[in-house]
């Protein structure tokens, strides 16, 4: 894998995923820089994976900016909605005009698992990532796969995180990924995951 440099864009508008992200990158002694810092448009989401997605978001943000770019592409995917809402997860939070609000999303799949299966007290849920990387102007991008197995929880806890975090029990631990203490959750979730394939592929 081609070296990144020591500059990076994170190519995401989401402030939740900035933090997050920039925790990973952090330790590489790499210096980072947020889209909306930098005054780049959030691209649409039109692929058909998390893969796809990722590596879009990458591809632009890269060409922009001049620099290279990772881009994160990630999601709830709960197996009594057949991997729903998976790399439709921010959209189920949009309303009419465009604006996120995560409990209307986390409402909505607790609805609708309790549509598919109302006697499940502890639907069998995943949050997959996908990484990818883009270098400026040639079209080359490298992309990492990432997931954390868990439950989801109703009602809601925990203040920390963002997205469905709250919603969501990873295996082996009694509290949400809103709960969770941010550093033990940087270890353990799906972006984590992706990253140390990253890291693998950096140091090879």
């Amino acid at each position: 894998m081609r070296p990144i440099g020591d500059r990076l864009v994170i190519a995401t508008h989401n402030a939740g995923k900035l933090r997050e992200i920039a925790a990973l990158v952090e330790p590489l002694g790499i210096s980072t820089v947020g889209a909306e810092e930098l005054g780049l448009p959030e691209p649409e989401e039109i692929g058909n994976s998390f893969a796809d997605n990722a590596d879009l978001k990458a591809r632009e943000a890269a060409d922009l900016s001049g620099l290279p770019a990772l881009a994160d592409d990630s999601g709830l995917c709960v197996d009594a909605l057949h991997g729903r809402p998976g790399i439709f997860s921010a959209r189920w939070a949009e309303d009419s005009e465009g604006k996120r609000d995560w409990m209307r999303a986390m409402d909505r799949v607790w609805r609708e698992v309790q549509a598919e299966e109302p006697d499940e007290e502890a639907p069998a849920a995943y949050f997959a990532c996908a990484l990818a990387i883009a270098w400026p102007n040639d079209g080359q991008t490298e992309t990492f796969d990432g997931r954390v197995d868990g439950i989801l929880v109703w009602p809601p806890r925990g203040d920390r995180g963002f997205g469905y975090d709250p919603m969501f029990v990873p295996v082996g631990y009694d509290e949400t990924f809103g709960e969770l203490d941010p550093e033990l959750k940087h270890s353990i979730s799906h972006r984590a995951d992706a990253f140390r394939k990253l890291l693998t592929a950096l140091n090879e």
